[in-house]
């Protein structure tokens, strides 16, 4: 797992490479990077005239997202919710949500589904909670232009190290995705191919060419 930034001897370079080879247009240059607390990732979210931004190891870090993958992203967690809805097994995060997934890691997954299971009391965390420390059962990623391979490969890295138990990478050009149960365990989901949700979420899955047929307008 990456560290913090050593002021001393790290350079921008090293600064960005570390946090997964990222665009600098992405990295707040305020509070410094390396030294900006929880406090003030609250503070940067919750300004009306923002980008919604993750906590990696004390930078704040704007999250990749176009409005295509946030519709995307909201027909997903569609599809989740009304499952749900029926088969009442726990909660669901948007794009907005960042969860504390370790101690200097904060997340803002496109879609996160948290089990009750794994909530204590198995109620969803206070509303006074603005970054709770919550883990995700399955953690949905729909990839922007910005995101880079190795910044996904230390998101699967945190996540699964946190505790998630499955990752779905959603990618729009391609119109498939890939399921990851383990940092080195991937399978492919092809475009006509489905996301189930197995033991996580038992009974659900959904179609990805309805998933983008639904983005596009391009259903019969």
């Amino acid at each position: 797992m990456a560290t913090l930034l050593d002021p001393q001897t790290d350079t921008l370079e090293d600064l960005l490479h570390r946090l997964g080879d990222v665009s600098p247009a992405r990295v707040r240059l305020f509070p410094s990077p390396g030294t900006a607390a929880l406090d003030d990732l609250i503070a940067h979210n919750e300004r009306p005239d923002t980008r919604v931004c993750e906590w990696v190891d004390g930078t704040l870090v704007e999250k990749a997202a176009g409005a295509y993958e946030s519709w995307v992203g909201f027909i997903l967690g569609g599809e989740l919710y009304i499952h749900l809805r029926d088969q009442d097994l726990g909660m669901i995060y948007g794009e907005a949500a960042v969860l504390r997934i370790l101690p200097k890691v904060g997340r803002a997954p496109a879609v996160a589904f948290v089990a009750w299971s794994s909530l204590p009391g198995a109620k969803p965390p206070p509303r006074s909670d603005r970054v709770p420390s919550v883990v995700p059962d399955l953690v949905i990623e729909i990839l922007s232009h910005s995101n880079t391979p190795r910044e996904m490969a230390r998101k699967r890295t945190e996540y699964f190290a946190a505790g998630v138990r499955v990752v779905w990478e959603v990618e729009p050009d391609t119109r498939s995705a890939v399921v990851y149960t383990a940092v080195d365990r991937a399978t492919p989901v092809a475009t006509d191919g489905e996301l189930d949700g197995g033991t996580v979420l038992p009974g659900f899955r959904v179609s990805l060419k309805a998933v983008f047929d639904r983005a596009g307008r391009t259903e019969a």
